[in-house]
């Protein structure tokens, strides 16, 4: 005959509020509360990847990039072997001698984002813009990657 154990509450049947769960819930809210908030590791600080949009249109491949506060010519864009590779550096300057800080919540430092391209793209016709903040490149695709209609006949 096989005896289970469970935890002795001497007080469960008296008190209608469960202490160990409101226990529980508090120190998920506090642990939730110092993830997101004021106490970031400084090796958070410094790492930080550009938000991608990527859609399709009838003849290109269109890729968006948020890299706001970042200048053109510290943005590297480049493909090989049908990876689009876009790597950048965004870096922090401070001249403000009469504000004190206690807290900067702007991302600094290096990124690559890298994003398998499906075949035919005409590499040698891709362009890359860039306007308030955001980066736009423009992947032409070639006439085999092209969707052909197929009409379908109702008899």
């Amino acid at each position: 005959m096989a005896r289970e154990l469970t935890v002795w509450k001497p007080f469960r049947d008296w008190v209608p509020f469960d202490f160990e769960q409101m226990r529980r819930e508090m120190d998920r809210l506090w642990d939730s509360f110092f993830e997101r908030g004021i106490r970031r590791k400084p090796e958070e600080v410094s790492d930080w990847f550009p938000s991608l949009d990527v859609s399709e249109t009838k003849n290109d491949l269109v890729i968006k990039a948020e890299v706001p506060g970042m200048e053109p010519k510290d943005i590297d864009i480049s493909l090989s072997d049908g990876v689009l590779t876009i790597k950048g550096e965004k870096k922090q300057e401070r001249e403000e001698k009469e504000e004190d800080y206690h807290l900067i919540e702007r991302s600094y430092g290096s990124f690559a984002r890298s994003i398998q391209l499906p075949k035919g793209v005409q590499s040698d016709k891709i362009q890359a813009t860039y306007k308030n903040g955001v980066l736009k490149v423009i992947l032409p695709k070639s006439e085999e990657a092209k969707k052909k209609e197929i009409k379908v006949k109702v008899e």
